[in-house]
Parts: C-alpha cells; structure tokens; sequence
C-alpha cells in the first residue's frame, strides 16, 4: 500500500493528492520531525495525535489509527528532501503554512527545541516553499498557544 502511494508521489509530476493521501502525508511529516532528535516522546506522539484530530475532524481513534500509518509511511518514505517536495507538488501553499504551523506544536510539545528539530524544520520550511519570516511567525504564533 504505501510502496505504491510512495510511488506516486516521487514521481516527476505528481498529481494532487486527494484529501486522505494528504492527510497520509502531512501526518508522516509531523511525524518525521519528532523523530528527528532521536527521541520520539509520547507528548510528542499526544500532539501529533491531537493535532490531526482538530486538523481533519476525526475522533481519538481514528487520529491514532492515521498516525500510525503516518509512522509506517515515515519509515519507507525517501529522504526527507525528496519526500518534502514531494508534499510541495502536491499540496496547496495556504495549507503548507498550517504544516509549518503544525510541524512547530510537534517540536515544541516536549518543551524542548534541539538543534536537529530547529535544522529539520528550516529545511522543511525552505523545502515547502515556506520563507524564513512566515515559519518564524508560525513558530511565534504557536509558541504564544
């Protein structure tokens, strides 16, 4: 299942995901990032959990169900360059700010910010298109949450 979605998403000129592909996606990110300082925390994996939830209306369950595909997802996924652009290519700018916004509540949730976190994001941010200014004011907006 996620070899083939994998699949269709490299490739040079993907087309738009729907809906449940993005959400697959966006998710396997979330999930990236808070694996990205070698301790994926569960506050981490709460947030995640969380903000899913709030993001795409969905119960306690199925936002753990998502997640976890997310975690399988993540585990296959290519590197984080090409698995980024990927989400570029697919998914609108106004809804990449909100990844910003979302991936910034995964790094903060621990109430730590390690350097592989802040180097992840401002390549991911870069990656998605996002400038410097819009992800520090993301970063501030969910900070002040």
């Amino acid at each position: 299942m996620f070899a083939d979605f994998l699949k269709r998403l490299t490739q040079p000129e993907p087309a738009p995901l729907d809906d449940g592909d993005a959400r697959l996606a966006l998710t396997a990110l979330l999930v990236r990032v808070a694996r990205s300082d070698g301790d994926y925390a569960d506050d981490e994996i709460a947030r995640i959990d969380r903000i899913v939830a709030t993001r795409y209306g969905l119960s306690p369950f199925e936002a753990t169900a998502l997640r976890r595909d997310a975690e399988t997802l993540e585990a296959e996924a290519p590197d984080t360059v090409r698995f980024t652009r990927a989400i570029k290519d697919a998914v609108p700018y106004e809804d990449r700010i909100g990844v910003i916004e979302a991936l910034w509540q995964v790094v903060l949730a621990d109430g730590e910010r390690e350097q592989e976190e802040d180097a992840l994001l401002r390549l991911v941010s870069n990656l998605l298109g996002v400038n410097d200014r819009d992800s520090a004011l993301a970063r501030q907006r969910m900070e002040q949450r």
